[in-house]
């Protein structure tokens, strides 16, 4: 039975809760004296007289247990109603130095919950090799936010979307034969799930708000009616997650405001709570009322587990900018009549190294990839900056709806510009591979994924010979992941020559190419450098294995014998050390390289490295501004702090934190894939810029 809050607001709930402890302590002392009278034993055990949870919650109170439930269409916390003023803050987008400044960030702006994924790829990026530590220390980042009294509403996945490679799958999957089925009760993937779970709930049950801990709900999968209709898999999630946490955690779903998705994507009865989420600008109200359809009777409080303050931006688009106004007005239909909601984000953060996913719009071949920059256009930006419209609307209409002043709002961080940086081309990516890397090649007569041959993350070399015709070869691949670079050159005519550069095909746009004919004493060898640039992440085609995926067809028939080379690079939660590739790319650093390279022309796009020093007097934030350059990754000293792509936009600047940093000289290495900056510098700036390429400075408006 619903109860009726006449009272507007939080005061409302107030007076509400006070009634029900006033009647509640008295029933407490009727039990009491009856229980030393003739009259006890016709009463029954304490546990069956209260039907309701509230009122089991008050008892609890007084003895002083901690409890988090719903009941009477309301969350309650130690018998008093709560309402969630949430947002999202994901831990492996921030560096882990930079987590109580974010947190104190999202507690001024008046949240009393945190809202974060749990990346499955993160911790386990191989199969067997786990890791929770650096930016992978979620335990760490749990402390921090009961230290500072924030609440945690826990989303263990196994699936997150999250703009994050592979929807936080590990790009292992892929690589298991027979194929596993994603998102499903396929008993090959429940099993995987159950041993993962096993090992990662375990580990949080201590941080449950019984124990003393923050987490007072956890999510299981993630918006999954917006993809299958699978309820034996839900099932599964939902018992796995009992097993291991217990009956006192809240298990929740979110799933978008729709009757088809909340029918696909919930579980009926009382065991796992339906949220939902919808469009900031639609009449919050409606959502909520279907939302009530798909919970039991008095456990539907009003949640939107994504109240979107911004939107995501791929790589070629506009970037996103909500209106703060707008923003700020819905949030206030929701909370105004005791609804909850978790900004999604409150604060973006950065996709370092690898890890940024992708969307498909038609098809698989519609391929969108995201920005290295998570800015969301939240109200705390990348950088942790909170002087801006959306922060102070927000907080406006949030401290209305908090009993305490909220915690005064910190200044913004300080960041520098330390100027221009000049690089040095030190070797071309041929020079290294040739030089060190080609005996350990793998040979196939076909080209492989690259999760076949354990490559996860970034690139891969495909190698073979052909004989070039005089009127040149006509190249098609029909599916590569995600694009590729074409050359070819005669290597035993010249040892020295850099492969030719002929053509580029995209996932996007895989039209053929024509090889032009190449005068060689013997056959001709073709190159073919193919990125990923991010597993997808949402919808249908998120089994995105990457790499040449076909046959390739020279003049229309396939060409055979292939050798696949990997090209290791790292994420932030890897050894560096087992990076050799950028540290050969700068051992050449100093005066005999420039003396070399001092008249040297690059007349076609080339994959290279580039390195240089940036000299900090003053450890600060900063942004590397890339403009004149166009795609590669970046690193400083030796953190992979993302991809470039500035000859199509709009991200021009990576965000450089603090702690990548430190006082003198600091090494600056680049793999820029096609022409580099003319001029071979890099500039060191104190502020982000999201006007480079075709989308010049125009900004979309969602």
């Amino acid at each position: 039975m619903t109860t009726t809050v006449k009272k507007s607001g939080i005061s409302g709930l107030r007076a509400m809760a006070k009634k029900r402890r006033l009647g509640t302590t008295i029933f407490m002392l009727l039990l009491a004296l009856l229980a030393f009278g003739s009259f006890a034993p016709a009463f029954a055990p304490l546990h069956s007289f209260s039907s309701s949870h509230s009122d089991l919650a008050t008892l609890n109170s007084v003895g002083n247990e901690r409890k988090f439930e719903i009941a009477d269409d309301m969350f309650w916390k130690d018998g008093k109603p709560f309402q969630i003023i949430g947002g999202d803050v994901h831990y492996f987008r921030v560096l882990p130095e930079y987590w109580e400044d974010r947190l104190l960030r999202a507690k001024a702006l008046g949240l009393n919950t945190i809202q974060t994924y749990v990346a499955w790829n993160l911790h386990e990026p191989r199969e067997g090799q786990l890791v929770f530590e650096g930016i992978a220390d979620i335990f760490s980042f749990l402390n921090l936010c009961q230290k500072l009294d924030l609440l945690v509403m826990l989303r263990v996945g196994p699936y997150i979307c999250a703009e994050w490679d592979f929807g936080g799958f590990p790009a292992w999957l892929l690589a298991i034969e027979p194929a596993v089925r994603l998102r499903s009760s396929d008993r090959a993937f429940i099993d995987l799930v159950e041993r993962w779970w096993g090992i990662l709930l375990p580990k949080i049950v201590s941080y449950a708000y019984k124990n003393g801990g923050p987490i007072m709900m956890v999510q299981i999968e993630n918006e999954f009616g917006s993809y299958g209709d699978d309820k034996a898999y839900l099932h599964h999630l939902a018992r796995i997650a009992r097993k291991h946490l217990g009956d006192d955690v809240i298990l929740y779903t979110t799933d978008g405001g729709s009757r088809e998705n909340l029918n696909k994507g919930t579980i009926p009865g009382d065991a796992v709570f339906s949220a939902v989420d919808f469009t900031t600008g639609d009449d919050p109200w409606p959502n909520f009322k279907l939302q009530k359809e798909f919970n039991a009777p008095g456990k539907s409080p009003p949640l939107s587990t994504e109240f979107y303050t911004g939107w995501l931006t791929h790589w070629g688009e506009f970037v996103a900018n909500t209106d703060a106004t707008v923003t700020a007005t819905y949030l206030e239909r929701i909370l105004s009549r005791n609804g909850s909601a978790v900004l999604y984000m409150a604060h973006g953060g950065t996709n370092f190294g690898f890890y940024s996913g992708a969307n498909t719009g038609a098809d698989e071949s519609d391929y969108k990839p995201d920005l290295t920059s998570y800015d969301y256009d939240a109200p705390i930006k990348e950088s942790g900056d909170i002087d801006n419209p959306k922060y102070q609307a927000l907080r406006r209409v949030i401290a209305k709806y908090t009993a305490a002043p909220l915690a005064s709002v910190p200044p913004n961080n300080e960041k520098k510009a330390y100027g221009l940086i000049k690089l040095q081309k030190t070797k071309s990516l041929f020079n290294i591979i040739d030089t060190k890397y080609f005996d350990g090649v793998t040979e196939s007569e076909d080209p492989l994924a690259m999760e076949s041959l354990g490559q996860m993350f970034g690139f891969m070399f495909y190698v073979s010979d052909y004989k070039a015709k005089a009127n040149g070869n006509l190249l098609f691949i029909p599916k590569v992941h995600d694009r590729g670079q074409v050359f070819i050159s005669c290597p035993s005519d010249n040892n020295e020559e850099i492969p030719k550069y002929v053509g580029t095909i995209a996932r996007w746009s895989n039209t053929p190419i024509r090889l032009p004919h190449t005068p060689c004493s013997s056959g001709s060898k073709i190159y073919i450098l193919v990125e990923n640039m991010g597993r997808i992440n949402y919808g249908q085609y998120i089994f995105d294995k990457k790499g040449i995926l076909s046959p390739v067809y020279l003049d229309g028939e396939p060409l055979h014998k292939w050798k696949m080379l990997p090209i290791p690079f790292h994420n932030l939660n890897e050894d560096q050390q087992i990076n050799s590739v950028i540290s050969d790319a700068y051992t050449n650093l100093g005066s005999s390289v420039r003396k070399n390279l001092k008249n040297r022309i690059i007349y076609h796009p080339e994959p290279a490295f580039y390195a240089g020093h940036l000299t900090v007097d003053e450890v600060k934030d900063t942004f590397l501004s890339f403009r004149g350059w166009s795609k590669g990754v970046a690193f400083i000293n030796g953190y992979n702090i993302g991809r470039f792509w500035p000859s199509f936009g709009p991200q021009c600047n990576l965000y450089v934190p603090a702690p990548f940093l430190h006082k003198g000289k600091n090494l600056l290495v680049i793999l820029e894939l096609e022409v580099p900056n003319a001029e071979l510098f890099v500039t060191s700036v104190d502020h982000p810029d999201f006007t480079c390429g075709s989308t010049n400075s125009k900004v979309h408006q969602i």
